[in-house]
């Protein structure tokens, strides 16, 4: 007999995103196909097989694990060991078992697939059953409480199955064997619609009194996967600008939900790459081009609009319930508050301020918000990493093992560090309220427990006053490694591609401490993931009243104009002025004569706000980043002129704005004068890079911070260093924004403990 056709018996062990996704009855399933014998495990740190058979057949069988499984799975090792014959006379599942506190990745939410809508129509314990599901598709991270992943650790534990559903779910060959969530009309979770106080459980006359609220203008409150959404008519004006006026939303854009690709196609134009974001598994928000036939009131002016296709079993029975092809569904909190995901929490807040309240009565137990993703150079980007993302991890080349990354103080997110992977939490928010902390705390804990994280060395961002850095000095562990906010963004980058060397960094936001205890945010460094060196900066400009200034860009456009022409500039002929009291710009400046509460800042974000008030296009920011995203979509023609500037140690502007003086003289328009003044940070990037690359010999460039979501300048940034032979690195699966600066947090912890530069 040849080594082939020898019987042996392999135990295999499978690491990734194994749990959840319908792994175990798939190679169940397989192992029949290839008439193996043995057994499949799910534990908490893995899925186990015993596989006995030919040499030749497992060898094959081996191959098609990898190359045929579920499309939400994510494989990351298979470990094979040849161990002696057992005479396995059938292949079966066992009973998961939690063997130690390593653990496997855990599920993200999947959106309802094809076969269970089609299910909704046939089935007859699951006629419209608007909590479908089976092991490809489902509520995964929002219900899970404990590894291993079985119904007792989920928020699906009070719901006893029926004989029906119990038979499927202990029939190996049923898609929904195994399906934690599986349920149906008798004996699973139920909506109710609460209208004054009265409540509609009939889940007939709850779809069509949705839709009917929907059409008549009426705001709704309405449960989603991770927390609750607000919902109205995206083409109805009274009725957005009302629920802006709910929100406490001044200027920020609503996503919206279209019914299909062909709804879609009629208020933008996706190419293919969004369709397919659109379209995924993971139904993102997407940021596409144009917001035509919308009220005026969803996106506030842009030319972009956020939008999302059904992935919730109830949100294609609503939208056949309805006539509208797309409604308005954004996040349901008020103000800066986290999403609401408690019953009685929503009932409490959203009584008084929408017409209808639907709920249902299974648990979230993790709260996620929808993720945000744009495509620019045919590539998708997450802008906001949580539902359908989280809590997949970051694999990286380091041991990151007992890391805990306190992350920034706005869009916040958490890392922990488990084996060679940093588990980035889901978007918490900005923590700046009560609520937002107590969500951050809550989540910590949760983490910890979920991953089997006892913390041996903190990291947390170099500034003090952080309610992030404040956790984390509060915490009883030594060591803690404070780390520069901006050497963190491009460690975060860096450890996206699994880079372990010296690279030029770009790194452009709009606030970090510097270990000057200026304001950074215009940086280009030569670092690796253990050290940064500064190489140059935009000049330091003052930002009159701190914090205020990013809330009043007209008050950095001042700022400019003073450092470059002092306070006898003609005040009177700005435009952008006209509308700012004369006492008001003379306490500016006053406070810029004397340097009165006006920290320096080189931040490129303040920068664009300067820009984008001087050219009057917002002088009052509504919301956080609004300025440069008004100057980004003034944008509207393709042209190479860009203004001046100067270097020397740092990046002097004056000739910058020398030039867009003259053109606002001129009486040039806006979008010619936003895309020279985009098109100058280009050619400052690549100039410096040049001069870097002569100088170093290093012509690897990495891209982060929040400036690069404006889809411009990343795009032609990527673009012109790669023409000139640059090999460029920008974010694709984290967000280039502060989401993913505890990523870069812990990457740079992981590598100074390699080196033992930690004091303990």
């Amino acid at each position: 007999m040849s080594k082939k056709d020898k019987i042996t018996n392999k135990y295999i062990h499978i690491q990734g995103l194994v749990q959840g996704v319908g792994f175990r009855p798939y190679i169940y399933r397989l192992a029949c196909r290839y008439n193996l014998n043995g057994w499949v495990e799910n534990s908490n740190d893995g899925v186990f097989i015993k596989a006995e058979g030919k040499t030749k057949v497992i060898e094959k069988f081996i191959s098609a694990i990898q190359l045929e499984a579920p499309q939400a799975s994510n494989i990351t090792s298979i470990q094979t060991d040849d161990i002696p014959l057992e005479k396995f006379s059938e292949f079966s599942i066992i009973k998961s078992e939690n063997k130690s506190d390593d653990i496997t990745e855990v599920s993200p939410d999947i959106s309802v697939c094809k076969e269970c809508i089609e299910d909704l129509k046939t089935q007859p314990h699951r006629i419209e059953y608007p909590f479908i599901n089976c092991t490809n598709c489902g509520p995964r991270f929002t219900i899970i409480k404990d590894l291993p992943y079985d119904r007792e650790m989920t928020s699906m534990a009070p719901f006893k199955m029926c004989n029906i559903c119990n038979g499927e779910y202990t029939d190996i060959l049923d898609r929904r064997f195994h399906a934690q969530p599986v349920a149906c009309n008798t004996c699973g979770p139920q909506y109710s619609l609460i209208i004054n106080n009265e409540i509609i459980e009939d889940f007939n006359l709850i779809l069509n009194l949705t839709a009917q609220y929907l059409k008549e203008g009426k705001i709704l409150a309405i449960k989603g996967m991770g927390g609750f959404h607000l919902a109205c008519d995206a083409t109805n004006q009274h009725a957005v600008e009302r629920l802006r006026n709910l929100k406490n939303r001044d200027g920020k854009p609503f996503a919206v939900m279209c019914r299909n690709i062909k709804a879609l196609k009629e208020i933008s134009s996706p190419t293919s790459e969004e369709i397919d974001l659109l379209t995924s598994w993971r139904k993102p928000i997407v940021l596409l081009k144009n917001s035509r036939k919308l009220a005026p009131g969803v996106s506030m002016g842009f030319d972009s609009v956020g939008v999302m296709l059904p992935y919730m079993p109830f949100h294609f029975q609503l939208f056949e319930n309805l006539t509208l092809n797309t409604i308005v569904l954004t996040s349901g909190n008020i103000s800066d508050e986290p999403i609401i995901i408690n019953n009685e929490e929503a009932i409490k807040q959203f009584s008084e301020i929408t017409d209808a309240i639907l709920t249902y009565n299974r648990d979230i137990h993790n709260r996620t918000d929808d993720s945000v993703a744009f495509v620019t150079n045919k590539k998708h980007r997450l802008i906001r990493r949580s539902r359908g993302y989280v809590p997949n991890p970051v694999h990286l080349n380091l041991n990151t093992e007992g890391i805990f990354a306190t992350g920034a103080e706005l869009v916040n997110c958490f890392a922990l560090g488990k084996g060679k992977q940093a588990i980035l939490s889901q978007h918490i928010g900005d923590l700046k309220n009560l609520e937002t902390l107590e969500f951050y705390s809550e989540s910590i804990e949760r983490f910890k427990k979920l991953f089997r994280l006892k913390p041996t060395l903190i990291a947390h961002d170099l500034h003090p006053d952080y309610l992030s850095t404040k956790y984390a000095l509060e915490q009883n562990i030594i060591p803690k490694i404070a780390i520069q906010h901006h050497h963190a963004h491009i460690a975060s980058c860096m450890a996206e591609h699994k880079l372990d060397e010296a690279v030029i960094g770009v790194a452009f936001d709009g606030v970090g401490l510097g270990n000057d205890h200026k304001i950074w945010g215009g940086e280009f460094f030569i670092c690796d993931l253990a050290k940064y060196e500064r190489i140059t900066y935009f000049d330091y400009v003052k930002m009159p009243g701190g914090d205020q200034a990013t809330k009043n860009p007209w008050r950095m456009a001042v700022s400019y104009l003073h450092k470059f022409y002092g306070r006898k500039f003609d005040w009177n002929n700005m435009e952008f002025l006209k509308n700012i009291p004369e006492f008001e710009l003379n306490l500016i400046l006053d406070m810029l004569d004397k340097n009165l509460n006006c920290p320096e800042t080189s931040s490129c974000g303040r920068l664009f706000d300067a820009v984008s008030a001087l050219v009057n296009l917002c002088t009052k920011a509504s919301f956080h980043a609004e300025a440069p995203m008004r100057l980004e979509a003034a944008i509207n023609l393709e042209t190479d002129d860009h203004y001046k500037f100067t270097m020397n140690d740092s990046i002097g502007l004056k000739l910058c704005f020398d030039e867009i003086l003259t053109d606002l003289n001129k009486g040039i328009s806006q979008g010619f004068i936003s895309t020279k003044f985009h098109n100058t940070i280009i050619n400052i990037i690549f100039a410096v890079a040049d001069k870097l690359k002569s100088e170093r010999g290093i012509n690897k460039v990495v891209l982060s911070g929040g400036s690069f979501q404006n889809r411009y300048l990343l795009e032609k940034t990527e673009n012109l260093l790669s023409r000139k032979g640059f090999k460029v690195y920008s974010h694709l699966n984290t967000p280039s924004n502060d989401g993913s600066l505890a990523l870069g947090q812990l990457a740079i912890a992981a590598k100074l403990r390699e080196q033992n530069d930690i004091d303990y």
